[in-house]
């Protein structure tokens, strides 16, 4: 790696038809461990901050659901809504 590829920043974006596809996932996955008595919130945290699916709950086929989606490409698009935000 050259010097200056260190220090270059990567820059991606993320398809719309895809920040569909992870705002269904992500309220299906929300939706299913509300249902079983999860903290969906805590729970969806724990699996983005340490990718362990365990966090996620097999019902309604949550956990594959959530396990296809790139978490990168999630935590950016997550970001983004946050700071995109106007309240």
């Amino acid at each position: 790696m050259t010097k200056d590829t260190m220090n270059s920043t990567i820059k991606f974006t993320v398809a719309n038809d895809d920040k569909d596809n992870m705002r269904r996932v992500l309220r299906s996955v929300f939706d299913a461990l509300n249902e079983k008595g999860y903290n969906p919130i805590n729970q969806i945290v724990g699996y983005l901050l340490t990718e362990d699916p365990t966090y996620i709950t097999n019902y309604n086929s949550a956990r594959s659901m959530i396990c296809k989606l790139d978490r990168d490409e999630l935590l950016q698009e997550l970001v983004r809504c946050y700071l995109s935000d106007k309240s």
